[in-house]
């Protein structure tokens, strides 16, 4: 768990290439071309939605934030998802569910407004919902899955 001392930004506005906003909820909303692809991304459209859906489903019905990092998270994933987590919007009441792929690694991170109910049984239930698609090679149903099970298992305030 992050101590809530330090605030730093999840996104740097002015870093963000033109036409990009952050949102009130801390989102980042961007503006795209018709007919133009999407460079680098790991999900199609439909993915993306599945992903978003679940999130917000799961934020709202839990009042905890649903934040999700993919990526390397460095030599040390644990350490990596300790630093990383500060950075995510609204950290004191949210999780981050931190994947690394490469490095076969799922961290999940709860803020000090949210530990009791956010605790180490609702984090496995989590992991062990993600790894078992991530076996069958589908990274997008194991974070829609994980996103699923720990927001059933969080009881509403």
């Amino acid at each position: 768990m992050a101590s809530g001392s330090q605030n730093y930004p999840a996104v740097v506005e002015s870093e963000l290439p033109i036409g990009s906003v952050v949102t009130a909820s801390g989102r980042v909303s961007a503006v795209h071309r018709a007919g133009e692809e999407f460079p680098e991304l790991p999900f199609t459209d439909m993915e993306m939605v599945r992903l978003d859906n679940a999130l917000t489903d799961a934020t709202r019905s839990t009042k905890v934030r649903f934040n999700v990092y993919l990526g390397d998270l460095g030599n040390n994933p644990a350490a990596g998802a300790d630093e990383l987590f500060p950075t995510t919007p609204e950290f004191e009441r949210s999780t981050l569910i931190a994947v690394s792929p490469n490095q076969r690694v799922v961290e999940i991170r709860s803020g000090k407004a949210v530990a009791a109910r956010v605790n180490d049984r609702v984090a496995q239930l989590g992991v062990t919902a993600a790894v078992a698609s991530f076996g069958a090679g589908d990274l997008i149903d194991g974070i829609v899955a994980a996103v699923r099970v720990m927001s059933a298992a969080i009881k509403a305030p």
